[in-house]
């Protein structure tokens, strides 16, 4: 897919779908939008980021200010690992972007999942985005069942 420019109340910007990021610039976007977690080790975020079978980024300029990224089967689930949007251009449109090129690419697969922190903004923009929280569900009950490993989860 070709890059499309846009342009938000406060940058201009286009998306590149499998643009290559460098680790200096994923670094930087990470900490920016503090998911430290992931630039303690700066190869295994580029390995995440080269095994991924989607990433499409958000750049003004040549300044990588968003970034999106999925991993599929390509047929029954799709699941999106990363939204990230510097937090200068946050509430601008970029992340709905993002996601909805995510959205596009996997239209024919029938299951996306995310996982989220518990933000209020973050449920409301998934929300806004189409998905459903399935603490919510109450014709389809579903739970969702994770191992992290090194983290306590309580």
């Amino acid at each position: 897919m070709p890059s499309k420019s846009k342009s938000s109340e406060s940058v201009s910007y286009r998306l590149v779908p499998d643009d290559k990021v460098s680790q200096t610039e994923a670094c930087s976007l990470y900490d920016a939008v503090q998911w430290s977690t992931y630039t303690r080790e700066p190869d295994g975020l580029m390995a995440a980021i080269r095994g991924s079978d989607f990433v499409v980024t958000a750049r003004a300029g040549d300044t990588l200010i968003g970034l999106a990224r999925a991993l599929s089967d390509d047929v029954s689930i799709a699941y999106i690992q990363d939204i990230l949007v510097h937090p200068d251009q946050q509430g601008s449109g970029i992340g709905r972007a993002l996601l909805q090129r995510v959205l596009e690419r996997y239209s024919h697969v029938r299951q996306k999942v995310l996982l989220t922190d518990n933000r209020p903004q973050q449920l409301q923009f998934y929300a806004a985005m189409g998905f459903k929280n399935t603490r919510e569900l109450e014709k389809t009950p579903l739970n969702a069942f994770l191992i992290i490993e090194g983290a306590n989860l309580e």
